[in-house]
């Protein structure tokens, strides 16, 4: 289960009890005090960046910033944070993905059931990158690849069917043609030479291709979750738990099926083995890991409503623990 990680235990832990761990692992209070944390990042010096509700609901979201390398756990609510207004007074759309690039540093946020991405820069000003989408989901609707491009799942359904202020250039067209009802999958580089928010609505899908999906017919799967791997390789999770990877002939291919449940605000992250865990959302409460043969096993279970998972540069699992307003760490026992 654990081939390939290295582990990295901090200074002074405190255990927790609640979660049910797979034996040789110990769970840590790495953060408490943190209103309903839903993601989770590392920053380019190596401290945690989570994304929160925040307590009140009058704001966007709140980004606070836990130095793991002190002793643990921090109380979060002395620790410095960002409170994110609405965008707009009438638009009360709230954030509920994130992903950080690491050179830069810069956030970018998803509006949880929204149609938007932003940029949140240094100087804590909201910049918006994509505008058009159909449905975004929260979660880890949205990531980085290793070149920096940005790699998000829209979703077109009958209520919210391809948001174009304009009509659709020839080379989409075929998608309101067939009907489609499914995943859109898009990749763009936010540091190109482009005028910025860039329109989804124009973009071309990377999933489905045209003709992948006879006329009239609806996807087998229900994609709500990506991570990047190396390379140009994507990895999805769908709604039934499905795990499939996109390779470089953008021909999606089954590596996993978790336990039958619903899925729902998941997160997925890359172990550096090539291992992909999956945090299950307060529904399933488990986190499990698919080995590259697509082996499956599970690392925790009996979360407190699981949200965001990342690892550390050593291998260390950090999730959110949404409904109990802290951040743990899963580690092997000395």
């Amino acid at each position: 289960m654990r081939a390939g990680l290295t582990w990295l235990l901090a200074v002074s832990p405190q255990p927790t009890a609640g979660a049910d761990v797979s034996p040789g692992l110990r769970v840590d209070v790495v953060a408490t005090g943190i209103p309903r944390p839903i993601q989770l990042a590392f920053d380019t010096h190596g401290g945690l960046v989570v994304l929160s509700p925040g307590w009140r609901g009058d704001a966007a979201a709140e980004i606070y910033r836990v130095d793991v390398h002190q002793a643990l756990p921090v109380d979060a609510t002395r620790a410095p944070r960002v409170v994110i207004p609405f965008a707009e007074e009438l638009r009360k759309a709230v954030f509920g993905s994130l992903a950080l690039e690491p050179r830069s540093g810069d956030l970018f946020l998803g509006e949880e059931n929204g149609n938007r991405i932003y940029r949140l820069g240094a100087d804590h000003r909201l910049q918006a990158v994509v505008v058009g989408l159909n449905h975004l989901l929260g979660g880890s609707a949205l990531a980085l690849d290793e070149q920096g491009r940005l790699v998000f799942v829209d979703y077109a359904s009958p209520e919210t069917h391809l948001r174009s202020e304009q009509p659709l250039p020839p080379s989409l067209s075929w998608l309101t043609d067939e009907g489609y009802r499914g995943p859109l999958v898009f990749r763009i580089d936010p540091s190109e030479e482009r005028l910025l928010p860039r329109r989804a609505d124009l973009l071309a899908p990377i999933v489905p291709r045209a003709g992948a999906i006879p006329a009239g017919q609806e996807p087998l799967w229900r994609l709500i979750g990506v991570t990047a791997t190396t390379g140009d390789d994507l990895v999805f999770l769908s709604s039934v738990g499905e795990v499939l990877r996109l390779g470089p002939d953008r021909e999606l291919r089954l590596v996993a099926r978790l336990p039958a449940g619903h899925y729902y605000r998941n997160n997925l992250a890359m172990g550096p083995d090539g291992s992909v865990f999956v945090c299950g959302g307060f529904h399933i409460r488990q986190i499990f890991r698919v080995s590259p043969a697509g082996a499956v096993s599970i690392i925790a279970s009996d979360l407190g409503d699981p949200g965001g998972i990342i690892l550390d540069r050593k291998g260390a699992l950090y999730v959110a623990e949404t409904a109990l307003h802290r951040i743990i760490r899963i580690a092997p026992s000395r």
